[in-house]
């Protein structure tokens, strides 16, 4: 039986790609008997979520909480000056 309403056939042959995770070594450093964390926890979630570098922004991907980092390249607005009546 033909299809109605002119729907088109559904393709099968896509493939999907699988992202890999992170290794748990790419969060932390182990030196000695301590463990350094190498990113910031979520302020709101707490230990354990930690937040995600971006390139100008940082992200928990739990809760959407959002810190923003200082631009380094901002230049500084000049400010306008006023014109002083000169004095006679």
């Amino acid at each position: 039986m033909a299809k109605k309403g002119g729907a088109k056939k559904s393709d099968k042959s896509k493939t999907v790609v699988k992202k890999e995770g992170k290794k748990l070594s790419a969060l932390y450093n182990l030196s000695g008997d301590s463990i350094e964390r190498k990113n910031r926890f979520c302020p709101k979630c707490g230990p354990g979520t930690f937040l995600g570098v971006h390139k100008d922004r940082l992200v928990c991907g739990k809760c959407k909480y959002v810190e923003y980092l200082n631009k380094q390249k901002e230049e500084p607005k000049e400010e306008s000056k006023e014109v002083e009546p000169k004095k006679e």
